[in-house]
């Protein structure tokens, strides 16, 4: 199979690929390449972003999923590979801090519904007490305690395909568009009214 492990698709997963008549599927993104550094277009997706998913796993290997949410934006990039949040205050259950005293290795899950586009990125999280780096992460306007900052180091990510994903929008999103077609009917209701003056 592959001289050395890839990040995403081991030789089991390669395997079940060709298995599955698949063959060829992982090791082609594998010639590829991963992108492993931020680029224009990671950051502009980042600074839509309200919400994702970080995924860790305990010493033990068992996998955990915890929503992060907050303001457009608040995953931020630090720097060419690196980027980082604040971490706010939730249920106090430290299921994923927790496994990361363990185990580094942590996955990212970023959702946007409206552009029917999702990221997936592979790394290593670490949490930080940095108050330098507490405060760049922080946005004063957000009502929340921060408790940390989580710095997480990029090994690869990608874009996944748009198959499936069913179209969601916010109830800020559904506003702006009603606010438009709102502004509309009162001009198309002033301009009937002017004629019938007329």
């Amino acid at each position: 199979m592959l001289d050395e492990p890839d990040i995403v698709f081991s030789d089991a997963i390669l395997a079940t690929q060709t298995r599955n008549g698949a063959a060829g599927a992982g090791e082609k993104i594998i010639k590829r390449g991963w992108n492993k550094t931020v680029t224009d277009d990671l950051k502009a997706f980042l600074e839509v972003q309200d919400s994702f998913y970080l995924a860790t796993a305990g010493k033990s290997g068992q996998p955990y999923i915890q929503h992060r949410g907050g303001p457009k934006g608040f995953l931020k990039p630090l720097d060419d590979n690196t980027l980082g949040f604040a971490d706010f205050r939730g249920n106090k259950q430290y299921i994923s801090t927790g496994n990361l005293t363990e185990n580094p290795k942590a996955f990212i899950f970023l959702m946007n519904y409206p552009a029917r586009t999702r990221i997936k990125i592979w790394g290593r999280a670490e949490e930080s007490d940095d108050a330098k780096l507490i405060k760049t992460l922080s946005d004063g306007s957000y009502n929340a305690v921060v408790e940390r900052a989580i710095r997480f180091t990029i090994e690869a990510w990608d874009i996944n395909c748009r198959q499936h994903i069913v179209e969601r929008y916010t109830e800020e999103d559904v506003q702006t568009v009603v606010a438009g077609l709102q502004s509309r009917i009162k001009e198309l209701e002033a301009l009937v009214v002017g004629q019938l003056v007329e």
